[in-house]
């Protein structure tokens, strides 16, 4: 009865813990093994697995019964015993130990080691997982989280997990010379494992930085590098992931790049138009998040005037424009360039001189399109007495919250609200405050939204960059 209803959505599962303290996680995973629905339960125990060229559905697979092997890897895992696990579910057909399978995802072939049977932390050594199991791979060297795994002679992709692009950022420091080569093996294990997470290094200051889904998710990974990888680090402050963009058109924005330095010199010479690429409502920029930031780029040359092998040289100095930014030096997205026309010379003509002629073409186009700086704007909802409803609001009209919605659940009272993420720090210590520990809250991504003038040139100068107009 009770699983039947949650099954039809008439009623919902909660189960209470922390994921950081490890409190009441097993729960969750039983309460998933009861009440949630099986494979068989959804689409008539059909799979549908698309072609992996035009990604439409190819055919429908039977869950369980169909010969041809389709199955997921869900979970990358390092275990210190043996390594790389990978974390696989079988959909239909039979994985088996020593078997060859095709990565659709990546388009290699790769070798399937010991299979193991998870449980916890025990493992046992099983010869093979047919359909409908749950099963951890040894061997597969270069699968990650969200790959599809299939017989070679019959290629498709299931449907993948999708993961968003992170919103927030920290530095992170070795205290000591031995822990700076355990970090980097660390971080990079940790990364493997999850790939909401992300780490790199910053070319102009040097220092190592992560990026995630949120302050908890950062607090975990740093946590889980001092108990599981004996890492000691210092942990700088949080930063956001700022974007920046085109407001405007810049129709036929042209650049002349021409270098003598005795002996053959360096030309290229392009005409581009900048526009905005879409206008796009929350939805758009969610889906945006989960693949990579948009730009687009549109060839209309013809009739030869430039040749075709300098044309990713335009494509290639436009992209490391947009990476390096104009606004504040945050990476551009949903812009749109057209190569309209240029011109060439048949000896000092090269794909870099074209590089730096686009390169030089978007900064001017930024000075022209009105370019800004965007910022994640969260969705946010507190749950609260009512005594509290005032001073919250308040608090969140103070963050440059914007209050979407006001309602009751049981005895408590729901605010909805859109705040920016940069304001939202340290945001659950205000909160207890204001409530006397009663209230809590939960946020999510909701949409990227211009930054106020006045806060840009703040975010501007603490980052060294001054706009002409501000000359």
């Amino acid at each position: 009865g009770l699983r039947k209803a949650i099954c039809n959505n008439e009623l919902y599962a909660i189960t209470c813990g922390s994921a950081l303290q490890n409190i009441g996680v097993q729960l969750v995973i039983d309460a998933a093994v009861e009440f949630l629905p099986s494979p068989l339960d959804v689409n008539n125990g059909m799979l549908a697995v698309k072609d992996i060229d035009s990604g439409e559905v190819k055919k429908e697979l039977k869950i369980g019964n169909d010969t041809s092997l389709a199955a997921l890897a869900f979970k990358i895992a390092t275990d210190p015993f043996v390594g790389k696990l990978c974390f696989t579910r079988v959909y239909t057909g039979t994985l088996r130990s020593g078997s060859y399978v095709y990565n659709a995802s990546t388009g290699e072939k790769e070798r399937v080691g010991r299979l193991l049977q998870m449980h916890a932390n025990d493992r046992i050594e099983i010869s093979e997982i047919p359909a409908g199991n749950i099963g951890a791979i040894v061997g597969l060297k270069n699968t990650k989280t969200g790959d599809t795994l299939c017989d070679v002679n019959d290629i498709f992709l299931v449907e993948s997990i999708e993961f968003p692009e992170p919103v927030i950022t920290i530095s992170v420091e070795p205290k000591s010379k031995a822990d700076q080569e355990k970090m980097g093996t660390a971080l990079n294990k940790l990364a493997e494992e999850d790939p909401s997470f992300r780490v790199k290094v910053d070319e102009e200051t040097g220092q190592t930085v992560i990026s995630g889904m949120g302050e908890l998710h950062l607090d975990i990974i740093v946590d889980r590098m001092r108990r599981e990888f004996k890492v000691e680090c210092n942990v700088g402050e949080p930063q956001v992931s700022y974007r920046e963009t085109i407001k405007a058109t810049a129709t036929d924005v042209e650049h002349k790049y021409s270098k003598q330095t005795g002996g053959r010199g360096q030309y290229g010479h392009v005409v581009i138009t900048f526009e905005p690429y879409k206008e796009m409502d929350a939805d758009d920029q969610k889906a945006e998040l989960k693949e990579k930031p948009l730009n687009k780029f549109v060839n209309k040359i013809v009739g030869g005037v430039i040749p075709k092998e300098y044309i990713p040289g335009v494509e290639k100095g436009l992209k490391e424009a947009y990476a390096r930014g104009f606004v504040a030096g945050y990476p551009m997205v949903d812009i749109k360039a057209t190569l309209t026309f240029g011109s060439y010379h048949d000896v000092d003509s090269s794909e870099l001189a074209f590089k730096l002629a686009a390169s030089k073409a978007f900064q001017e186009a930024c000075k022209r399109a009105q370019a800004c700086l965007l910022e994640p704007i969260m969705k946010v909802e507190v749950n609260t007495p009512e005594e509290y409803m005032g001073d919250i609001i308040g608090q969140l009209n103070s963050k440059r919250g914007r209050i979407e919605e006001m309602g009751d659940r049981g005895q408590a009272k729901i605010v909805t609200a859109l705040v920016p993420l940069s304001q939202m720090f340290g945001y659950m210590t205000d909160l207890r405050s204001a409530s006397q520990g009663r209230a809590t809250f939960s946020m999510e991504f909701d949409h990227y939204e211009e930054v106020p003038a006045n806060v840009a040139a703040k975010i501007r100068e603490e980052r060294g960059f001054k706009l002409a107009d501000e000359d």
